[in-house]
């Protein structure tokens, strides 16, 4: 998703544009799982479910993915990717501060989430900061021709702060994730809805921008494509499982997983685009991929530790509810 979207932004597409079409092609997608899995939830919709289902299409896709989107256009595909690899610290942070997640210094579990954290954003800070040496691997005419749109550099700072405002958004959206599936814990109604609001949000404001017919033409070209993939794969299916993993596992879990993205993006980066690989990219996925695992470790420790103890398996009052909107739903369809 990142090397499409980045390619068709260089080329001109409207953000807004593509933000519209994309989640109407996610909500669309995700329609058939919330129509035939979920049935009977229309009651549930009342009013503070629909102001929370306004704010997760707000803070995780309209903010989150515009600003994010313009970063990207300002930067590069590895260089933006890196500061999402910031969510796991700014999540922990935001989560331990609203008391959602549990520092536990005192534990040895404690301690290894705190320095998984610290490493993946090390990790982070070293493949934007330290360069080294390059690696030229993969050039060749295809990515020449691809990057002939060379971004100006006096975008980079502009670049830089629209993408911390998008970790900012992104790191309030998992946040806000626990609270709407504490409201409304289905998943894939919420996740339909969100995407149906966020298409509403982003066509009000790309209007406000641009009402010119060409900025909204779709065609048969790579920009259909990117729209397509990224609304049934980045945004349908991506909002679903990570729902599902915040419900298991908590807000601070799937953001743990961004850095890898950096790994992915890198390589494709210099596949596609030409971008060398550097050693300071090298060095930060080896930080990445240690944070990561040492993270992943001590969550698992205290799964196993809470099971082991007899306590509820999942680890907040919204699995609770989650199950029993399950046997609710199976009772219904009974």
């Amino acid at each position: 998703m990142q090397m499409l979207s980045k390619i068709i932004l260089n080329q001109g597409t409207f953000i807004f544009a593509l933000m519209t079409y994309r989640h109407v092609v996610a909500a669309f997608s995700v329609a058939p799982f919330a129509i035939f899995l979920e049935r009977g939830i229309i009651s549930k919709l009342n009013l503070s479910v629909w102001f929370w289902l306004f704010i997760n299409a707000l803070t995780g896709i309209t903010a989150a993915m515009g600003l994010y989107y313009y970063g990207l256009r300002d930067t590069t595909a590895t260089y933006a990717i890196n500061y999402l690899n910031l969510l796991p610290v700014i999540t922990f942070v935001l989560s331990t501060i609203l008391r959602i997640e549990k520092l536990r210094l005192n534990s040895k579990e404690g301690k290894f989430k705190i320095l998984g954290a610290i490493l993946c954003a090390g990790g982070a800070v070293t493949s934007s900061v330290y360069k080294g040496k390059s690696f030229d691997i993969f050039h060749n005419n295809l990515n020449t021709k691809l990057t002939e749109n060379v971004i100006p550099k006096a975008h980079w700072t502009r670049g830089s702060l629209l993408l911390v405002g998008s970790c900012l958004s992104y790191a309030s959206w998992y946040i806000v994730q626990v609270k709407l599936l504490k409201v409304f814990p289905f998943k894939y109604s919420a996740t339909m809805f969100t995407c149906i609001i966020a298409a509403l949000q982003a066509l009000v404001i790309g209007l406000c921008l641009h009402t010119d017919m060409p900025s909204w033409r779709l065609a048969w070209d790579l920009e259909l494509i990117t729209i397509f993939y990224s609304g049934t794969l980045a945004t349908a299916a991506t909002f679903c499982l990570v729902s599902r993993a915040i419900a298991k596992r908590g807000p601070t879990y799937p953001p743990m997983f961004n850095p890898l993205s950096l790994i992915f993006v890198a390589v494709l980066d210099a596949l596609l685009l030409g971008q060398d690989i550097t050693l300071g990219i090298l060095l930060g996925s080896f930080l990445i991929i240690a944070g990561l695992y040492s993270f992943l470790w001590a969550k698992s420790k205290e799964f196993t530790q809470k099971n082991a103890q007899g306590e509820e398996a999942l680890p907040t009052t919204l699995d609770k509810a989650i199950v029993i909107s399950d046997v609710q739903l199976d009772s219904t369809h009974h």
